[in-house]
């Protein structure tokens, strides 16, 4: 048995490789040139998971449910991680649609979490300053998770990629250029800077849903140490 979930990183890109129409934007708007096809090939990969995650920053801009609305299944367990604390308590990821995991740190203000787990949800906190996604993936195969969809944002992306914890990346090409030095795009962070550190991709598919590109990529495990 593995020690961490098998991850599939999966989100709509433009062209040009972009997430938003600019930084601190929702992802939501460029979301709105995806038919329905592609939302629903989405949904399907929701409904096979036994658990989702975006990020915080994710969470205050986007807003996102991440729920299986588009097809029948079953609805995974949604987990945010938010080393700040800083989370709304209005979002979407509090609804009673599907179970919430956030995994914060000390720095979450107890009356946030108590308010959180009066909604019925589950509040995790880890030592430290900031959170560690090797601990982070082993804690969820240890809580029964096999496997997790990530949909963002560049930051969490980067965190997965950097600490080798991906298995697959999904994307659902949209026709434009976005274009923009600051504008976020799939993986963020400081990047690897070196042809001998990269994570190293092998095509498995490609086809069409409606008029978006859907590519899947597998992580070819023995480019890297």
């Amino acid at each position: 048995m593995s020690d961490r979930p098998y991850t599939i990183i999966a989100s709509e890109v433009s062209v040009d490789g972009k997430l938003t129409l600019h930084r601190g934007a929702s992802s939501k708007e460029l979301m709105t040139l995806m038919d329905l096809e592609a939302y629903k090939y989405l949904h399907q990969i929701r409904a096979k998971v036994d658990a989702i995650m975006v990020g915080c920053e994710t969470v205050r801009t986007d807003n996102p449910s991440l729920t299986v609305r588009y097809v029948e299944g079953k609805n995974p367990v949604r987990v945010i991680p938010c080393g700040s604390g800083r989370i709304p308590l209005d979002a979407n990821v509090f609804s009673k649609d599907a179970e919430t995991w956030i995994l914060t740190t000390p720095k979450m203000p107890e009356e946030t979490k108590r308010a959180i787990e009066e909604k019925g949800h589950k509040v995790f906190v880890f030592e430290g300053d900031r959170l560690d996604f090797k601990e982070i993936w082993r804690f969820l195969r240890e809580k029964g998770i096999r496997s997790i969809l990530v949909e963002g944002g560049s930051t969490v992306n980067w965190q997965l990629v950097k600490n080798n914890l991906v298995d697959e990346i999904r994307l659902i090409h949209l026709p434009v250029v976005v274009g923009g030095e600051d504008v976020p795009t799939l993986v963020g962070g400081e990047g690897f800077g070196s042809l001998s550190r990269l994570l190293h991709l092998r095509l498995r598919s490609h086809f069409t849903r409606g008029r978006q590109l859907i590519t899947e990529w597998e992580v070819v495990k023995d480019k890297r140490s």
